[in-house]
């Protein structure tokens, strides 16, 4: 049996790329990675990290664009993290009436990267800036990081009793916190 690998789970929207809250991305131009992503997932991924994305894409279910426009801005990510490998992404497209389970909270699409990747979900993160992020997290048994970008401080007076593992201001600062955190492990 391969042995497992330790990961970080990211939402995308507001957590690796500026987002307008309430505003739907579907134009590649317009993906703008935070300044400390880009540090802080090569100081992740030195550390022995694979990156999973796990997004809810609801643009597509609501018929604001299609699961090709969102594929091009995935291609578009990649390309402005290189040299960092982004291991796989996954998204939901379904509009949130459809009651689905692949929609975060809900954990179908990180349980199906656990189980095809292997990976160590006591030695892995779940980060977002989202409520939905962190119940998807904790679900799974993931440790999370809220970040207070885009939504998260938002969640966290909206939410009093959202209670994340650690709560970061930006990449940079919640990649410190798991390098710190995972050499106690």
């Amino acid at each position: 049996m391969k042995p497992k690998i330790k990961a970080v789970f990211f939402d995308r929207d507001g957590t690796l790329i500026h987002e307008k809250p309430g505003t739907y991305l579907s134009d590649p131009a317009k993906v703008i990675p935070y300044k400390t992503v880009l540090p802080a997932l090569k100081k992740l991924q030195k550390l022995g990290f694979s990156f999973f994305i796990v997004s809810n894409q609801s643009g597509i279910g609501r018929g604001y664009f299609t699961a090709k426009e969102v594929d091009a801005c995935h291609a578009r990510l990649r390309q402005l993290l290189k040299p960092v490998i982004i291991q796989d992404i996954v998204y939901c497209p379904h509009a949130p009436q459809e009651a689905c389970a692949c929609r975060k909270p809900g954990t179908l699409l990180g349980e199906k990267l656990i189980k095809k990747y292997g990976v160590d979900v006591a030695q892995s993160y779940m980060v977002g800036d989202k409520k939905a992020d962190v119940i998807f997290g904790q679900t799974l048994g993931l440790k999370t990081i809220l970040m207070t970008t885009a939504n998260g401080k938002h969640h966290l007076k909206k939410y009093p009793d959202l209670k994340p593992t650690k709560i970061a201001n930006n990449m940079l600062n919640a990649a410190r916190f798991i390098e710190k955190d995972s050499s106690h492990a």
